[in-house]
């Protein structure tokens, strides 16, 4: 099922060229605006120009890993309360409280998850966050 996303955009910060494609497909079938990033240098000057309504974020990346981009991000006046899902292949208890501490959504593990799920997951958050916004 096809929700109105023509406003919302994604931020695909991952490394791994398979994994950009797949979800940048899907979610673009959803009708979301992408921006997609190969590294977390590349992906923190992209949120912070862009202002994504979300950001799908890996940790285990090239040049600033996720959690030190969600360390930076967070140092942005926009990016202290940027939405962000990490979607990783570590499944590491320090790192998910590290990441949780840092105020990210949810920690997602890729293999866990369907990308069906993913998606619905971020329809979820956005619906979420749509409601905070009318308040």
């Amino acid at each position: 099922m096809t929700k109105n996303t023509n406003n919302h955009s994604i931020l695909i910060v991952d490394d791994d060229p398979l994994t950009q494609k797949t979800l940048e497909h899907r979610f673009n079938k959803e009708g979301f605006k992408i921006f997609i990033a190969s590294d977390g240098e590349e992906g923190l000057a992209k949120a912070i120009k862009e202002h994504p309504d979300i950001i799908l974020l890996d940790l285990l990346m090239p040049k600033i890993d996720g959690i030190k981009m969600l360390e930076k991000l967070r140092e942005d006046p926009w990016g202290k309360t940027a939405g962000v899902l990490l979607l990783t292949n570590l499944n590491d208890t320090e790192k998910v409280a590290e990441a949780v501490a840092k105020g990210v959504y949810e920690y997602l593990v890729k293999s866990d998850w369907k990308i069906d799920d993913i998606v619905a997951k971020v329809h979820e958050k956005l619906a979420l966050q749509d409601s905070q916004k009318e308040k």
